[in-house]
């Protein structure tokens, strides 16, 4: 399996179809070269999330998602690659869904391929890399038949 799926909350054990629904965001929202490196992702809380974004990004409160993109790996042949580590946080993503109305399950499903998309290089700090990135989670989350998740409620 190409995802390395680590429970270290129980609570997210809850989600019935969460793991399935992540091996098929990794198949959709990855390039065939991408899709052939192994991905670890560490379901989490906001206790340990916020220790690692203290100590890797300087902030010092929780979030919802992070990626560390794994670096240059030399390994023997037929030996899988790293692409990156995610983490999420049972405890910021239940807060974000709750007060957007959605799942769980699709919230997780969208910031796994939030946290993909960094992995292959893809990022939002200016508004054109934003959009670009935003489109194409729109486009996976599509295909799993999960809603736009920009589109606010009160928008035409």
């Amino acid at each position: 399996m190409p995802v390395d799926i680590v429970v270290a909350d129980a609570r997210w054990k809850r989600i019935i179809k969460l793991e399935q629904e992540i091996v098929k965001v990794h198949v959709l929202a990855l390039t065939k070269p991408d899709a052939a490196k192994l991905t670890s992702l560490r379901l989490s809380n906001d206790k340990e999330i916020k220790i690692l974004n203290r100590n890797w990004r300087g902030k010092n409160k929780a979030t919802n998602v992070l990626s560390f993109p794994a670096g240059p790996q030399r390994l023997p042949r037929g030996e899988m690659k790293m692409l990156g580590d995610l983490i999420l946080s049972y405890d910021t993503c239940i807060k974000e869904a709750k007060a957007a109305g959605k799942t769980l399950c699709d919230h997780a499903v969208h910031l796994v391929i939030h946290g993909l998309l960094h992995l292959v290089g893809h990022d939002h700090i200016n508004e054109a890399d934003a959009v670009k990135m935003e489109k194409r989670e729109i486009r996976i989350l599509a295909k799993l038949g999960i809603a736009n998740p920009y589109v606010l409620e009160d928008e035409p």
